[in-house]
């Protein structure tokens, strides 16, 4: 059985180039950011699952669930987004909306010229030293860089940056690490 993201690759593709040809490439990325994180939560997914509800039946929940949530192309008032919707309930696809948004978002990057990357540290960061962090990473990949930080205690120190396939660990915990089996050997 293929897994979430093989199945979710052409679907992304798909919706990608419809929003380059329509110019909807921001208002698509919006709308499957919050679907993304809507179908997610596994609770929501299995509810869906129920098979009491036909696709007209899950189709209007789901366009209700997208109008209140401010996902615009997915509320069903623009045919492009409700006749997305159809087609992965008719293919039994809407588990693998969260990985439909993710591949697309990372079409759109690719596109854009820019990449995301998350910076983990043990201590919240300045507002200059993730300038530093951004200008270097910018020099390094050649791309704009789209900077989220995000704490994690247990690093004890340095930062883990994560920018598209590099990953960079420059933490404390991984030297430690690397020093521990340097010893062992």
């Amino acid at each position: 059985m293929a897994d979430n993201n093989t199945i979710a690759r052409p679907y992304a593709q798909a919706v990608f180039e419809l929003a380059v040809d329509a110019g909807t490439l921001a208002v698509w990325s919006a709308s499957l950011e919050v679907a993304g994180q809507l179908l997610g939560e596994s609770t929501l997914v299995e509810y869906l699952g129920n098979p009491k509800f036909n696709d007209k039946r899950r189709l209007e929940f789901l366009t209700g669930l997208f109008t209140k949530a401010k996902a615009t192309l997915l509320s069903g008032g623009d045919k492009q987004g409700t006749n997305f919707l159809k087609v992965l309930l008719e293919n039994r696809r809407l588990s693998v909306l969260p990985e439909i948004a993710a591949h697309f978002e990372a079409l759109k990057a690719k596109i854009e010229n820019s990449v995301d990357a998350t910076v983990t540290t043990a201590t919240k960061l300045s507002k200059s030293q993730v300038q530093e962090i951004a200008a270097a990473l910018k020099k390094r990949l050649g791309c704009d860089v789209r900077i989220e930080t995000k704490i994690d205690e247990n690093l004890i120190g340095g930062a883990v940056i994560r920018a598209g396939d590099v990953v960079i660990d420059g933490s404390l915990r991984a030297r430690l690490e690397g020093l521990a089996a340097a010893l062992s050997k």
